[in-house]
Formats: C-alpha cells, structure tokens, sequence
C-alpha cells in the first residue's frame, strides 16, 4: 500500500485542519447566515466538528428541504467572512514544499467549495499543484486514485478511509476533531501530533521506499 516506487511522490492533503485553521473564518461565515436567516445557529459548537460536508453540519440547525438554499448561500457569502481571518497551520507551507523538495506533486482533496478552497491557498500562499473540492470520505479516493497519489494526510477518520479507499499510505495528524487513538483505531498507518512532524517523516519514508 502506498508504494512510491522508483517515482516521485504525489501527495494528497486534506485542507480544514490539516492545512489550514478554518475555524475562526467558518465561525463568521455562520454567524453571518445566522443572522440573515434568523435561524440559530451554535457555531462555536459547528466548527469542533469540521471535516464532513457543509449540508451535514446545516441540518443540525435547518429543516431538509431549506438544506439546498442555505448551503448555496453559506458559500455564496462564505468569501466575504472565512478567507481573511483562516490562518495556516503550524508546517502547512513547510509540508508542501518538502513534496516539492523530492520533485513530487502536492494534490488538495477536500469536501470543501472547490472555489473557496482555491482561495484560502492562494490567500494564505500555499502552493498546491491541484485542488478538487466537494469530496469526503471514500469518495476522496477517485480524486486521490486519479492523481496517483501515493499518501494522503488529513485530520479526520473520514480521511483514513479516503486514503485507504484509494490504495494510499493514511498519515494522519491529531489536530482536527479526531484524537490520536479515533485515528489508529480507523485505520491510519501513521499518526503525527502535527503537521511540523511531516517534513522528516517525508525523508525517512522517501529513503525507506527508494532504497
């Protein structure tokens, strides 16, 4: 599972909570539709729960069939309130280039808006070589298989099992709402406290898998 062979690596990332720290901006997006629609919305509560598809989240607090409006609305306005104050997390920047640094691609795989996500990377300068929203869980591995992407790391459980749905090494990393035992116990092949650790696991895997 996971092989790099003799190529260089391409390696999926997930975005909320693996790249970037989405919360404060996901904290304004939905208390800004909170108060347009008049529906309370706890997004202090939301955003411990990141990682599955925005409808899920929204039907904590809508009726089904407001579902479909209310989530085009929360990414129509989601740019004016998420992108300035979303932050990058500690060795997001660092854990792209060292892909780049062994010649290899670092692919985006998110269930985000595939065009906000493009505009939290460009804001916050992480350069990414491709990104395809809208994708969560098992489903993470069409785009992951497509790109031939030989590890994918990501925060959730929902992750682990893209990745191994793909065929791909899961490195998980203990700073989303999955602690380090929900992301063992799930399947992940490796569980890092943070993405700062990936620079050096990167090297040792690449010699490991060339030598």
């Amino acid at each position: 599972m996971g092989r790099m062979t003799s190529r260089a690596p391409t390696v999926g990332f997930d975005l909320d909570m693996t790249l970037i720290d989405s919360r404060p901006g996901i904290r304004a997006a939905f208390r800004a539709l909170s108060a347009e629609t008049g529906t309370y919305i706890d997004a202090d509560l939301a955003v411990t729960r990141l990682g599955p598809p925005l409808e899920q989240e929204l039907r904590h607090w809508f009726p089904e069939e407001a579902i479909p409006e209310v989530a085009d609305r929360y990414r129509e306005i989601y740019p004016t309130y998420a992108i300035e104050p979303t932050l990058a997390m500690p060795g997001a920047r660092e854990a792209v280039a060292a892909v780049h640094a062994h010649g290899g691609r670092a692919v985006v795989v998110t269930a985000k808006h595939e065009p906000n996500a493009k505009l939290h990377l460009a804001h916050l300068g992480i350069e990414a070589d491709a990104v395809i929203g809208s994708l969560w869980a098992e489903a993470k591995a069409v785009a992951l298989r497509e790109h031939e992407a030989s590890v994918y790391v990501g925060d959730h459980t929902g992750d682990v099992r893209g990745a191994r749905t793909a065929g791909a090494l899961s490195v998980a990393v203990a700073t989303g709402p999955c602690d380090a035992a929900e992301l063992r116990a799930a399947g992940a092949d490796v569980v890092l406290a943070e993405l700062t650790d990936f620079g050096s696991w990167l090297d040792a895997y690449a010699a490991r898998e060339r030598g």
